[in-house]
């Protein structure tokens, strides 16, 4: 499985934006997915992660009520809806997944697939 993650972009703070990480090669249901995010001069963190059948869910704190993530199995694809962007939120974002994981794991160490990473830049 490769993952290929789009849709970053400059936003205005307050706005929203829409990130999508397609899964190719075999089919993602049995996967648990998550993304991550670093900025300039920090360490990667966990942003958002979604179960393998996609009824659970877990958010970093600081994301918490403004950010969802939503997979659509049958399009292989995971989405990021990131909402009232701050200049905090000025990183690049990574969607990452692992085969079997029946757990959301905060850790970037347990995840073993990765995409590219795409840049957000949000402005004041």
């Amino acid at each position: 499985v490769q993952l290929q993650a789009s849709g970053g972009g400059l936003v205005q703070a307050g706005g929203s934006l829409t990130l999508s990480c397609a899964a190719s090669g075999r089919t993602f249901s049995s996967y648990a997915v998550a993304w991550f995010r670093q900025a300039p001069g920090k360490e990667r963190e966990f942003v958002a992660g979604k179960s393998r059948s996609g009824s659970s869910a877990k958010y970093g704190d600081s994301v918490k009520g403004r950010f969802t993530i939503f997979r659509d199995n049958a399009k292989n694809t995971v989405f990021l809806q990131m909402n009232s962007l701050g200049p905090e939120d000025t990183a690049v974002y990574y969607c990452a997944a692992r085969n079997g994981l029946s757990m959301i794991s905060t850790s970037e160490s347990w995840y073993d697939l990765w995409g590219q990473g795409t840049l957000v830049t949000v402005s004041s």
